[in-house]
């Protein structure tokens, strides 16, 4: 797996998303206890709430970005982002209002709505090799866990000796030090191709329409519904029932690098297991799993017993979710660059942050809210059944028979397209495929 880092362009990138998420794990831990300071026992509900409007600045935001990548020099934006996101950590310790916490958070997600799907639309031009990029996802995914796994334990141990409001001050550095990485390559440019004129509103919607009506992709978005639901249980609730059981904010801290851990060692293994095993089955068995996880958690009356046997039945449900969130999540990128051609891949990535990001806005609200008036229990079975869905509407809308090339017709294709001139209205090729293929790879 690691051989891929002798491309010292995939090198720095991948150096630069690690530093940058470890500052976004501290961030994510400070962000809980700022809640909870602000906010005492409605600390889930404003950290619901903060990231319910996380979502809404991804879904408006990402479909945007995307459709105008193409044009935009890839360097000068990822800079950029990471610039406004470190001034917006700066600001974050000062705030000492619900109200001045949502406004940030909005500001930083839009500029992460538009960082994070250019560059995952870079990485299959930097490692164009199947074999080199499916490693490269699981390295990115160790990326992630490395938020949830290294990080809470750097906030533990942080938070020993300094006030939690400091943690925002390692989130900021991270941006400024991915920022000078990805200075310091060269990112290959957008290849310049011919390409039939479209209006605003065609172009911003282009890689929705290729996504809604490819197969593996709409399952793919099923999926992603069941790892929302298991996922946003774990941030928005964590900090709530261990702090709840009268643990101190280090149990907290460890208890999401426990679920970074199970995580972690999920991805490590997947390069093989993708190898043997089709993404279908490996996604769909995670969303199955996340489900009888959460389940088995709701018979659990958190807070009302004791911490001795509690926490450590906390920490073993969270292991199994880590692992199996991995399952669902970590071969997206292979089925996403399948799907599209090279020009449409901004636009591809693009719609599946945005698209990916209504399902956590859907599970964000739900675990915070329903955490805080009903309870725990309720909260684990309805994110349970939530997650089921996912996974029973990923089997019946993914074909399990998911070919490379499809006999397919281009109906919404005026005559005059070059595709048509090529290939013929109705006919049968790989879904990563030339650049004239501009419209419904997966149709």
């Amino acid at each position: 797996m690691l051989a891929i880092l002798a491309n010292r362009t995939y090198r720095h990138l991948i150096a630069a998303q690690v530093i940058a998420l470890v500052g976004t794990g501290l961030a994510t831990v400070a962000l809980g206890l700022l809640a909870y300071d602000i906010a005492g026992d409605d600390a889930g509900a404003v950290l619901g709430t903060a990231l319910a409007l996380k979502m809404i600045a991804y879904i408006g935001v990402a479909p945007v970005v995307g459709a105008y990548a193409d044009r935009l020099p890839r360097k000068a934006l990822l800079v950029t982002m990471d610039v406004v996101r470190a001034c917006v950590a700066l600001a974050l310790p000062f705030v000492d209002a619900v109200w001045q916490v949502y406004v940030l958070i909005f500001v930083l997600q839009s500029a992460s709505a538009a960082f994070t799907p250019t560059f995952q639309a870079t990485i299959p031009d930097v490692l164009p090799e199947e074999k080199d990029y499916t490693r490269a996802l699981s390295l990115s995914r160790l990326a992630y866990d490395m938020e949830s796994l290294v990080s809470p334990m750097l906030a533990a141990a942080l938070l020993t000796v300094i006030s939690f409001h400091w943690l925002f001050a390692g989130t900021s550095v991270g941006f400024v030090a991915s920022a000078l990485l990805v200075v310091s390559v060269a990112l290959p440019s957008h290849r310049s191709v011919a390409k039939v004129a479209e209006g605003a509103w065609l172009k911003t919607t282009r890689g929705l329409r290729i996504y809604l009506k490819t197969p593996r992709l709409v399952g793919l978005l099923a999926v992603t519904l069941a790892a929302a639901a298991a996922s946003a249980m774990v941030i928005v609730n964590t900090v709530v029932i261990v702090r709840g059981m009268g643990l101190t904010q280090s149990e907290v801290a460890i208890t999401l690098a426990v679920y970074g851990g199970g995580s972690m060692t999920a991805a490590l293994l997947l390069p093989r297991v993708l190898e043997r095993i089709e993404d279908r089955t490996v996604m769909i068995f995670g969303s199955a799993v996340l489900t009888f996880a959460m389940l088995a958690l709701s018979v659990i009356s958190f807070g009302m017993g004791g911490q001795d046997s509690e926490w450590p039945l906390l920490l073993g449900g969270w292991v199994v979710m880590g692992a199996a969130y991995a399952l669902c999540v970590t071969p997206s990128g292979r089925l996403l660059r399948r799907s599209a051609s090279e020009n449409d891949r901004p636009a591809v990535f693009a719609a599946q942050f945005a698209l990916s990001h209504v399902c956590w806005l859907i599970a964000y609200p739900v675990a915070g809210q329903v955490g805080a008036r009903v309870g725990m229990q309720a909260t684990f079975a309805l994110l349970a059944a939530i997650a089921a869905a996912g996974a029973v509407l990923a089997l019946w809308l993914w074909p399990a028979h998911d070919p490379d090339e499809l006999v397919h017709e281009h109906d919404d294709l005026p005559p005059n397209h070059p595709h048509l001139a090529k290939h013929g209205r109705k006919h049968s090729h790989s879904f990563v495929i030339d650049d004239l293929h501009q419209h419904w790879p997966g149709q």
